[in-house]
Parts: structure tokens; C-alpha cells; sequence
């Protein structure tokens, strides 16, 4: 292992030595496990970014017509016929 040090304020370190002697493990275990865990968490959606993702997505699923899938299936053929066709700036 490797010794380091590091300047925190007293409210951290208050905290570290409450955990520390709460889990009754070395105040170094509690760092190395803390700093696993939020490692492991960068890149994660936190539970309030998730929440709004999951609205955002309910919200846009509801904006979804209802339509039969024939009329869906007719929409695309006619837009491959006008891709084929050159599209709108074809005529130009």
C-alpha cells in the first residue's frame, strides 16, 4: 500500500472517524471503500436524472399517434418512393 495525505475539513473528518469507529474499521478501510463506491457510480444516473429521463420518455410515448399499422406502413412506402424519386428538392 501506499501512504498518502490529504487536507479535509473538519466536518469530513468528523464524519470519516463517526463512520470509522461506527462500522468499527480503520478510518483508511472507510476512504478506500468510499472511494470505490463513488468510482464505481461516475458515468451512473443519480435517482433525480433518472426520474426525469423516465418522464421525459413517458411524456413522449403519449405523443405517439394511435394509428393503425397499415396507415404507418403507407406513410413509409411513400416516403421510399420519394427518396427514390429524389425527394422534395428533386424538381428544383
Amino acid at each position: 500500500m501506499v501512504k498518502v495525505t490529504f487536507t479535509l475539513d473538519d466536518d469530513t473528518v468528523a464524519t470519516l472517524r463517526r463512520s470509522a469507529e461506527r462500522l468499527a474499521r480503520p478510518q483508511s478501510a472507510v476512504v478506500r471503500e468510499a472511494i470505490a463506491e463513488y468510482a464505481a457510480r461516475i458515468g451512473r444516473l443519480s435517482d433525480a436524472e433518472r426520474r426525469a429521463m423516465l418522464k421525459a420518455f413517458d411524456e413522449l410515448v403519449d405523443r405517439i399517434p394511435r394509428r393503425p399499422a397499415a396507415t404507418a406502413d403507407a406513410e413509409l412506402q411513400a416516403v421510399r418512393r420519394a427518396r427514390r424519386a429524389g425527394g422534395r428538392r428533386h424538381g428544383r
